[in-house]
């Protein structure tokens, strides 16, 4: 595997300072996840919690969705895409700024959980979430398996989510939308490993080179595919765990 390609063709100091790197980014990886995630529970909680602010997106007696509540559940969807494109051209101080405003928009699509669901389920998914995901990110970044085998096959199954869930707003099955949890719940799991390995072997095969303005872009990218694991685990998990007000 890639790390220990890179340790054996360097001396020891050096692999040693590769080692304390390889720390050092993943530390700020899971930092700009945990400052995300921050913004998306503050702007969830925000707008969640107030009638006023919330019924600009959602008619607060009968659920129903307004123009602009269409809009910022597409919001993030189209921002992923966007960053994507972008990032190559964009500073690492630009790419980080557009991650948090992804995050806050995040939090405006989400917000409507806290009208549909207890405070105390919301809370008590979220510790499970964060449980589940620890526990999936530690055994990404330890495992000596090599799981890019099974990226491929997840990224396929994504697709088919994302796709599934679209019909499925039109449609309002229940049993389709049970399905989509389940398998959701699965592929995040499944990505929140890879993704984890993968950061820590894409450093390692560039950390020879310590191009700082690619390792502050590559945190970034790291951090956005975790935290979209972890939300997505979230909101599939809340679909189980979650009390309705």
């Amino acid at each position: 595997m890639a790390q220990y390609d890179t340790i054996r063709s360097v001396g020891v100091n050096a692999g040693v300072q590769i080692h304390e790197g390889l720390r050092a980014h993943m530390n700020k990886v899971y930092g700009l996840m945990s400052v995300a995630m921050v913004v998306t529970g503050a702007v969830a909680w925000g707008v969640g919690t107030s009638n006023e602010l919330l019924s600009i997106f959602r008619d607060t007696t009968t659920g129903q969705m307004t123009i602009l509540g269409w809009v910022a559940m597409f919001l993030p969807l189209g921002m992923v895409f966007a960053f994507g494109a972008l990032i190559n051209r964009m500073s690492a101080a630009a790419a980080q700024l557009f991650f948090y405003a992804f995050a806050a928009a995040m939090g405006l699509s989400i917000a409507w959980i806290f009208k549909a669901f207890t405070g105390v389920s919301i809370a008590q998914t979220f510790l499970v979430t964060a449980i589940a995901f620890a526990s999936l990110s530690l055994y990404g970044y330890t495992t000596k398996r090599d799981l890019s085998g099974m990226g491929a096959f997840l990224i396929m199954g994504l697709v088919g989510l994302i796709v599934a869930s679209i019909v499925n707003i039109f449609l309002g099955s229940g049993m389709l939308a049970f399905a989509i949890s389940v398998i959701g719940l699965l592929i995040f799991a499944g990505l929140t490993a890879f993704d984890t390995q993968n950061i820590k072997n894409s450093y390692l095969e560039h950390a020879q080179a310590m191009d700082q303005e690619w390792l502050g872009k590559s945190a970034i990218m790291g951090a956005l595919n975790l935290y979209l694991n972890f939300i997505n685990m979230f909101m599939f998990l809340l679909q189980f765990l979650g009390n309705r007000e």
